[in-house]
C-alpha cells in the first residue's frame, strides 16, 4: 500500500486504517503479533513516531492489545469490532452522502437503487477474476 500524502487524512490514520484492512481481510488473525512501529516506519518510510501514533490509535480503540516487552497483539474480537465501526460510521456517512447528492442531481429512489446494484454486479464479477 501507498500511503496518499496529498489528501487531508493524517498519515497515522492511513496507517490505522490499513492495519484495520489487513484485519479485515484475514491477514492477521485475532492474537496474532502485530507490526512493530519500526516495521511501519520501514514498510511506509515513515517516522516511527508516525507509526506508533497509529498504532496507538487502534490500541485506544481495543483493536490491538499491549504485550509488555513482546509488542502488539490484535485483540481477539478486532475484526468483528472493525466491522461494526465501519458499518455503524464509515458505511453510514458513505450512505449518507450518497443519498444527499443524489437528491441534489433529483435522481429517484429507484434510479440510485438501479445504479447500486449495477456497481454491486459488476464487483461481484471482479471478485470472480
Amino acid at each position: 500500500m501507498k500511503l496518499d500524502t496529498d489528501i487531508m487524512k493524517p498519515i497515522y490514520m492511513q496507517i490505522a486504517e490499513w492495519l484495520e484492512t489487513e484485519i479485515l481481510a484475514g491477514n492477521i488473525g485475532g492474537d496474532e503479533k502485530m507490526y512493530s512501529q519500526y516495521q511501519l516506519a520501514e514498510i511506509f518510510n515513515i517516522n516511527p513516531a508516525t507509526a506508533a501514533k497509529g498504532l496507538s490509535i487502534l490500541v485506544e480503540e481495543g483493536i490491538l492489545y499491549k504485550k509488555r516487552g513482546l509488542g502488539m497483539f490484535v485483540s481477539p474480537g478486532a475484526r468483528e469490532g472493525i466491522m461494526r465501526k465501519r458499518r455503524d460510521g464509515t458505511l453510514k456517512q458513505l450512505i449518507f452522502d450518497l443519498v444527499l447528492e443524489a437528491q441534489r442531481l433529483g435522481i429517484p429512489e429507484n434510479e440510485l437503487m438501479d445504479m447500486i446494484r449495477m456497481i454491486k454486479n459488476g464487483l461481484k464479477g471482479e471478485m470472480k477474476s
